[in-house]
């Protein structure tokens, strides 16, 4: 029986919603009419978030055989928490328009440096820049980027260290090297930047002049904190 490629509305709203691909790929799709390269685009889109997730994977298993050595070999742990995530398909769609890239799978790929994210949250200073050098000296990681937003804050008062990576990732038929960024910071650099990102989020992506200066003035001050509290720290372990 030849395969019926109609595209239903209804069918076509499911998958979308089901790969939360409606804001990527529903446009064109519907100009197009064809069902069976929606159904074509949907599964390598899935497959390729597959594969940032499991890189996200394979970087947050160093980062917590590390975790555990701490805890057993040494008197301080420099890792409070692992966050990790995968890019939201619409954001994804965003950053891609924003910055003029094309908008496909392997434009994906070749510019988006973030998709696959790792947030690593330290007690003090000292431990993001440890953290970073242990993680990115085992002989599979390859670093490809770093940005250090701590000793040049972003104007805004932003502060964490970016590192973007590439791991290779094993899968039943071939071997893929993936990016991943990994963000480190302190708790109080991660307390700030939730609170930055929730006042942008409730301004629709603009944080009110009001603030702006009252959000800088707030990071100086956790930075002093920060440097403060690394100097209590030493003073008492050293």
């Amino acid at each position: 029986m030849k395969e019926n490629n109609t595209i239903h509305e209804n069918e076509l709203i499911t998958i979308g919603e089901n790969l939360e691909l409606e804001t990527v790929f529903l446009q064109n799709v519907r100009q197009s009419g064809d069902i069976g390269a929606f159904r074509d685009v949907a599964k390598q889109f899935e497959e390729l978030m597959m594969t940032y997730s499991c890189a996200i994977n394979e970087v947050r298993t160093k980062l917590e055989v590390l975790n555990e050595e701490f805890k057993v070999r040494r008197s301080h742990n420099p890792i409070e928490l692992i966050k990790y995530r995968v890019k939201k398909p619409a954001s994804i769609y965003e950053k891609l328009l924003r910055r003029g890239y094309p908008v496909s799978l392997e434009s994906i790929e070749k510019n988006l440096h973030d998709v696959a994210g790792i947030r690593v949250i330290c007690g003090y200073v000292q431990d993001i820049y440890m953290v970073a050098d242990l993680l990115t000296a085992q002989n599979d990681i390859t670093l490809l980027e770093i940005k250090d937003y701590i000793k040049n804050p972003k104007p805004n008062g932003y502060r964490s260290l970016h590192l973007v990576v590439e791991i290779p990732v094993f899968f039943s038929t071939e071997c893929r090297k993936m990016k991943v960024e990994v963000q480190i910071r302190t708790i109080a650099m991660d307390f700030w930047a939730t609170l930055e990102h929730q006042i942008k989020y409730k301004n629709d992506g603009d944080v009110p002049e009001g603030l702006v200066e009252e959000l800088r003035s707030c990071s100086d001050v956790i930075a002093d904190t920060d440097l403060r509290m690394q100097g209590l720290y030493n003073q008492v372990y050293s």
